[in-house]
């Protein structure tokens, strides 16, 4: 046989129909004469669900004239491969990865959205994949690459990002195909007909688009320009807060007016003053240093870093913030709409939940819950309390439970957790002030280290362990002229595992290293 086979991969997600596509690109095939095989395997290991899908297409005829049915392969072979769909950015770069991508043979149909992957999601610091770089190399790799955003399509419609792939398959050209033969496909399936032949109409006029070598389609992720400061608050009454933040430098009110607004929602408008007066104060650090010293720009490197790092702290997550969040009617209209419900369905959300004693006590008053900490007898009773919980927040029993714990949030300040947090944030900002007149430098990676305290239960130990153990190194990295760079690199390596071994080592290299003495350091950040 002269005719090779028409080879096709899809790596697709769990939940978003690769299976669906799969058959429907076999009946496709076959109603248009071609003989289809198609293979299938699971994969769990980036984020449990990612299945890549194999198929091939020989036409029928051609089987016939030859005599013999065509040997077909259960699997892609690198630089074999005539198109890859993918339904995912990250996905699209392992399949280049692999090697199934090739410039001289392989069209890549792609969706530009993010599907974040278990790694990125609990990785300790920042661990989201470079986006920029990876459409980068599906345009160098790819003879021919649409790539758009499938997932907002799929949204716009109120259809499935299957149907998006499958359009862009269509547009493309990929497949010698009539388009009748791939709607028909649609409508023989029954489900959501209407909904899912606008969606592959749409994806198939963008996929025709482009045509040439390398082209890329759609409206790829790009950079959204800053919005500018509102003028008006949206009360009378958060006026003077938005004055204040237009009085910052410039390179900060950004971030500042993101903090305030955070701040307000996690307590009330009493508390982002709270937020502006600690960030003003190191403001007036940065403000009298490009005073006071020649050659110092003005990038405000300190205030910015504070601005972030303080918002974050300040709004920590406890109970009552954890209450608040799952109880919100924003949540429950995303759930909804991520499961597709109609307006006269019904849907259930169960809460998995585990809290500990320090988490029960850090909603109590102050003095009860430090009673409570330093008691055994009354740990170890609330312990047994502390078993997995399954709260059904859709129910009126659930949900009126947490929408309980979600109103104390007018006693927080009261709380045992609000005062150690308080506490906790009072001392990391003297610490910042003390040292920012003579180590600049190892002021502002101070104020960046706090990305180490976050999250909820072990979580945020963990992180608390780690920052007080960078803490505890301050006096001596103050008396190297590289403290800044030291302190950057212990950051790094605490956040490299969560047992602190990366970290434990980083120490012990640094203290096995001759400390050496210079001036203090003051140059610019």
């Amino acid at each position: 046989m002269s005719q090779r086979p028409i080879r096709l991969c899809i790596a697709a997600l769990g939940g978003q129909g690769g299976g669906v596509l799969a058959d429907w690109l076999v009946e496709i095939a076959e109603a248009q004469g071609y003989l289809a095989q198609s293979t299938s395997v699971p994969g769990v290991a980036q984020r449990t669900g990612a299945t890549i899908y194999y198929l091939e297409f020989f036409p029928l005829a051609e089987s016939e004239r030859a005599g013999g049915e065509p040997i077909m392969a259960l699997m892609p072979v690198p630089g074999d491969v005539d198109c890859v769909i993918a339904s995912e950015l990250v996905e699209a770069g392992r399949a280049v990865q692999r090697g199934l991508v090739t410039p001289d043979r392989t069209t890549l149909i792609a969706s530009s959205h993010r599907s974040f992957v278990i790694s990125e999601k609990s990785a300790m610091g920042q661990a989201m994949a470079d986006e920029a770089g990876i459409t980068g190399l599906l345009r160098a790799q790819a003879r021919r690459l649409v790539l758009f955003d499938m997932d907002a399509v799929a949204e716009r419609h109120h259809s499935v990002i299957s149907s998006v792939l499958l359009g862009a398959i269509c547009g493309s050209g990929v497949l010698p195909f009539a388009r009748q033969s791939f709607e028909e496909a649609i409508e023989k399936s029954g489900i959501a007909v209407s909904t899912n032949l606008a969606a592959f109409a749409d994806a198939c006029r963008r996929a025709g688009c482009g045509d040439e070598a390398g082209s890329t389609v759609g409206d790829p992720a790009a950079a959204l320009p800053e919005s500018e400061l509102p003028v008006r608050a949206r009360s009378p009454a958060l006026q003077s807060l938005l004055d204040r933040v237009r009085r910052l430098p410039e390179s900060v009110r950004a971030l500042a007016l993101a903090g305030v607004r955070r701040a307000i929602d996690f307590q009330d408008p009493a508390y982002a003053e709270l937020y502006l007066t600690r960030l003003e104060r190191v403001s007036m650090l940065d403000e009298r240093r490009s005073r006071g010293e020649r050659g110092v720009g003005n990038d405000r490197a300190l205030t910015v870093a504070v601005a972030r790092s303080l918002a974050l702290w300040m709004t920590f997550e406890d109970t009552i913030r954890v209450a608040d969040l799952k109880t919100r009617p924003a949540r429950f209209a995303r759930v909804r709409e991520e499961i597709r419900a109609e307006a006269d369905q019904l849907f259930g959300i169960t809460e998995f939940m585990k809290p500990r004693v320090e988490e029960i006590a850090g909603t109590l008053p102050a003095g009860m819950g430090d009673w409570v900490l330093r008691s055994p007898r009354v740990s170890r009773w609330l312990g047994r309390w502390t078993q997995g919980k399954r709260i059904r927040s859709s129910t009126v029993s659930g949900f009126l439970l947490l929408h309980t714990l979600a109103g104390w949030k007018r006693w927080r300040r009261g709380t045992q957790r609000y005062r150690q947090e308080n506490g906790r944030i009072h001392e990391w900002l003297s610490r910042i002030e003390q040292i920012a007149a003579t180590h600049y430098h190892l002021a502002v990676e101070l104020a960046r280290a706090q990305r180490l305290v976050k999250g909820y239960g072990e979580t945020y130990e963990r992180g608390w362990r780690n920052f007080s153990t960078l803490l505890s190194q301050l006096d001596a990295l103050t008396a190297r002229p590289d403290g800044a760079a030291v302190l950057a690199r212990l950051h790094e390596a605490a956040l490299a595992d969560e047992e602190g071994e990366a970290l434990a080592k980083a120490l012990a290299g640094m203290q096995q290293t001759p400390q050496p003495r210079g001036a203090p350091d003051r140059g610019s950040a």
